[in-house]
C-alpha cells in the first residue's frame, strides 16, 4: 500500500505579524502536494482580527479550509488568546477513526499540544501524530517522553506510526530517544532505512541507535538551514522524501514542507 505524506508549520496562514494573509496561496500550493495525509502546526482555529483585516478571510477554521472537499480534518486546539486560537492539525484523504488532542505544556508562557489521530488505510490503523514541540531544550525532552509514553502506553508494539511536525530540535539531539525508545526511522536518515524490517523490535531499537540522525533543512523558509522539521515512521518503507525549497514555499511560511512516499510494509503479530 503506498502513501504519500506530507508536513508543514503553516505560520498561521498569515505573513510577519500577520500583515498579509498567505492561507489562499497556502491552499493552493497544499493541494498541488497531492498528499493522502497532511501534518500541519500553527493552525489557526479561529482569529477575530485577521477575519476583520483580511479580505476573503475563510469563514471556517484553517483545518476544514485547508481540507476542502478531497480531505478529512481533524484540529488540536493549543494555545487560546484573546481573539482566537491556534493548534495542530491532520487532513486525510482515509477515514479517520478518532482523534484525542494531548496538552504537553511545559510552562505556562508556551501552549502545546500532540494531535494522535487513527487513519484507516485500508482497514489498518495507522497512528498519526502531529507534533509541534516547545522552543526550550528540557521542555522538547520532557515534551518527547510523554510522546513515548503515550505510545508504548495506548498502542501495540507493531503498530503502525507516522510521527510528524515541527520539532524544534535544531541541535538534532531527540531523534536517537525516538529511535531507541519507540523503534522509528526518520524519512530522511539513510543509515536508519539499512535497518531491515524483518528485525524484532528490540533488534531494531538497537540498529537505529547507532543511525547518524542526518535530517532535512527546513527554516527558515528563504534560506533553509536549521532542521527543525522530522517525519518519523514505524511499519513503513521510505522510497523517497524531499524539502520544498524556492518557489512558492519560500514565500508563504517561515517553514518549508517537507513530503515523503511511504510503502505500508506488512502487518505481523507483537511478539
Amino acid at each position: 500500500m503506498k502513501l504519500r505524506i506530507a508536513t508543514y508549520n503553516i505560520h498561521k496562514g498569515v505573513s510577519a505579524f500577520g500583515r498579509k494573509a498567505r492561507i489562499h496561496g497556502i491552499k493552493e500550493a497544499i493541494d498541488l502536494l497531492d498528499a493522502d495525509l497532511v501534518f500541519l502546526q500553527e493552525v489557526q482555529g479561529q482569529h477575530d482580527l485577521h477575519a476583520e483585516n483580511h479580505t476573503l478571510w475563510p469563514q471556517e477554521g484553517q483545518h476544514d479550509f485547508l481540507a476542502g472537499q478531497s480531505h478529512e480534518a481533524v484540529y488540536g486546539m493549543n494555545a487560546v488568546y484573546e481573539h482566537g486560537h491556534h493548534g495542530n492539525a491532520l487532513l486525510s484523504r482515509y477515514p479517520i477513526a478518532s482523534f484525542v488532542n494531548h496538552d504537553v505544556s511545559d510552562h505556562a508562557y508556551e501552549q502545546r499540544g500532540i494531535l494522535h489521530a487513527i487513519v484507516l488505510v485500508d482497514q489498518v490503523q495507522v497512528h498519526c501524530f502531529v507534533i509541534h514541540l516547545g522552543l526550550f531544550a528540557a521542555s522538547r525532552r520532557r515534551q518527547v517522553q510523554a510522546l513515548i509514553h503515550t505510545i508504548k502506553r495506548d498502542l501495540p508494539d507493531n503498530a503502525p506510526l507516522v510521527i510528524a511536525g515541527d520539532f524544534n530540535d535544531w541541535s538534532q539531539r531527540l531523534s536517537q530517544t525516538l529511535y531507541q525508545e519507540l523503534g522509528v526511522i526518520e524519512a530522511f536518515d539513510v543509515d536508519a532505512q539499512h535497518a531491515s524490517p524483518q528485525f524484532s523490535l528490540k533488534g531494531m531499537r538497537t540498529i537505529l541507535s547507532k543511525a547518524n540522525g542526518r535530517h532535512a533543512r527546513t527554516f527558515p523558509a528563504g534560506l533553509p538551514w536549521l532542521c527543525l522539521d522530522r517525519v518519523y515512521l514505524r511499519g513503513f518503507k521510505v522510497e523517497e522524501a524531499h524539502v520544498l525549497k524556492g518557489a512558492p514555499w519560500s514565500t508563504l511560511s517561515d517553514h518549508v514542507p517537507i513530503t515523503a512516499s511511504l510503502e505500508l510494509l506488512p502487518q505481523t503479530k507483537s511478539p
